[in-house]
């Protein structure tokens, strides 16, 4: 399930920088459509979320921020609407010797929605990974901090990779400390069968009535069960789920929008672009260029 939920979120941009901070220093990070980390290099500071709640952090913690809630991070506990907003630019971190430094990574999602997966964790999760356990996040670690040092052809490419499994290895070290279910919720094994189908054949002809059989349900339960854990109707999930496939697609492949649609199970490229354009506001291929536009932009930042 983390993979295909991490697969979603490519529809986005990947950004990571390094970031350093020395004496009293606090920023405040505002909402965003997205999923983002921070993972404290050196130094001790606080995670501070909202209502006030400040969390230490120590070398190795991960913070993650599944849909992009509001928090901020500090030298000191303190009130989060008493830090100044943190500059969101492509910044290089100071010269010389820093009290704190950390690497901040994530996807933007401009015109899509984040997963109901990661909707369903808490809105920030401080980690603390067993590195002696799992040393492969130390590894990222290392690869990312140094693939944000400098401008090198490929960047996009290999940023998305780093960012994709940080944030896998986050989500990862959660469900073990965590011991929660491998879907927040989903504890049916017939919805879960239903789930890893429409995963694993996004083209199928699925109809509800075939879902209830997988599920081993009558079409009525299953949809009732299906909504109750998932947070939205089998139908209106598959829709999603296809359209953020789709969103993928035109920012990862040259592929042409009647391609996109077979793959996705739509019948005609017409029937994706109607059914896209209400579901993320603009046309695929507006959508595409826009990608496009995005990732020119931040190669010359």
């Amino acid at each position: 399930m983390i993979s295909e939920v991490i697969g979603t979120v490519r529809a986005g941009n990947a950004y990571a920088r390094r970031i350093a901070e020395s004496g009293p220093w606090g920023a405040r990070y505002p909402s965003f459509g997205g999923v983002g980390f921070h993972l404290v290099l050196s130094g001790t500071g606080w995670l501070i979320r909202r209502g006030g709640e400040s969390i230490p952090l120590r070398p190795g913690d991960v913070v993650l921020v599944p849909y992009g809630t509001e928090h901020g991070l500090s030298h000191a506990p303190c009130a989060l609407g008493a830090l100044p907003v943190a500059s969101m630019g492509p910044e290089p971190p100071r010269p010389g010797p820093s009290d704190f430094e950390f690497l901040c990574g994530c996807y933007r999602l401009d015109n899509s929605k984040v997963h109901q997966f990661l909707r369903d964790l808490p809105d920030v999760i401080a980690i603390s990974p067993d590195y002696e356990r799992h040393p492969q996040l130390r590894s990222l670690t290392a690869l990312l901090g140094d693939d944000v040092s400098e401008a090198r052809p490929g960047d996009d490419a290999t940023r998305s990779a780093l960012v994709d499994l940080t944030l896998v290895h986050a989500l990862r070290h959660w469900q073990e400390q965590s011991g929660d279910e491998p879907w927040p919720g989903i504890t049916d094994p017939g919805i879960a069968a239903a789930l890893r189908a429409i995963h694993d054949a996004p083209d199928g002809q699925w109809t509800v009535q075939r879902l209830s059989e997988i599920a081993g349900m009558s079409r009525t339960t299953f949809v009732r069960r299906f909504t109750e854990l998932v947070g939205k109707s089998p139908a209106t999930y598959l829709t999603d789920w296809r359209l953020g496939l789709g969103a993928r697609l035109l920012r990862e492949t040259s592929a042409t929008l009647a391609a996109i649609a077979r793959q996705i199970g739509y019948s005609t490229e017409f029937a994706f672009a109607n059914a896209f354009r209400r579901e993320y506001g603009v046309s695929p291929g507006r959508f595409r260029q826009n990608m496009r536009i995005a990732r020119s932009m931040k190669d010359r930042n």
